[in-house]
């Protein structure tokens, strides 16, 4: 399933930070609101407004909160209307995982969201790195139909998970794609790929956005910080992947 050629995703939180991705030359956006909550559903006005504005593949992310997969029945409900909407937008894919209580990947409901979703091909998010044991979660998400696996190799970052990394790359052998993601960098993502096995790289090249008001209320704290990403780094991941096709 997997090809073997080289891709970058940017991890977009902003319809600029998507533009970029296109222009530093990366293969895909996973769009997401909230960086500050590892990510979470946009909003329609906003898928459509990238899917309009990039010809890049676009892939949102379908999460209607933090803290975990292990999601309520209204929940579940809201996660397949978003998977409908972003079949209706034409969207190329969406990003999604779903776990059980117990944390192990729930094969039942990734089995029906890749069913809804198609022709959309779907990304399992994250899900693979809270599950107890990841081997056995990649088994599920392959069982499930899915295209590809984002995964620090269940580390803080994929530059310490690199063995269980390089483990999941053998397992796939090819059925699915294993896309490290999670502290990657120009610095080090040709030695990831080079280490691992992995043809794909996921990473957002985040910075702090300049506030462009000039007036801020001092007694108003909960503004927050907006993060866009930066051309330069997206382009030197993208550029350091191509040099090894």
């Amino acid at each position: 399933m997997a090809d073997k050629k080289y891709h970058f995703e940017l991890c977009s939180f902003t319809i600029e930070s998507s533009r970029t991705a296109q222009k530093a030359g990366a293969s895909r956006v996973e769009l997401c609101d909230n960086p500050i909550e590892g990510g979470t559903t946009p909003s329609y006005g906003v898928i459509k407004a990238v899917r309009n504005k990039i010809d890049i593949e676009l892939y949102p992310i379908i999460r209607p909160r933090s803290l975990n997969y292990f999601y309520s029945d209204d929940e579940w409900e809201s996660i397949l209307e978003d998977a409908r909407i972003c079949k209706e937008l034409e969207c190329d894919g969406i990003s999604i995982g779903v776990q059980k209580q117990n944390g192990e990947v729930d094969t039942e409901k990734m089995k029906a969201l890749v069913e809804l979703a198609y022709p959309l091909k779907v990304t399992s998010n994250r899900v693979i790195d809270a599950a107890p044991d990841p081997f056995e979660a990649l088994d599920s998400l392959i069982e499930a139909g899915c295209y590809r696996v984002l995964t620090s190799g269940q580390a803080a970052a994929a530059p310490e998970g690199i063995d269980v990394l390089k483990k999941l790359v053998e397992q796939a052998n090819g059925r699915i794609s294993i896309m490290p993601g999670a502290g990657v960098n120009s610095g080090n993502i040709a030695s990831l790929a080079k280490a691992t096995g992995a043809f794909e790289f996921h990473a957002s090249a985040r910075i702090k956005a300049q506030n462009p008001v000039n007036y801020q209320n001092p007694k108003i704290l909960d503004s927050g910080d907006m993060f866009i990403a930066d051309f330069g780094e997206v382009k030197a991941m993208v550029d350091a992947l191509n040099a090894l096709q």
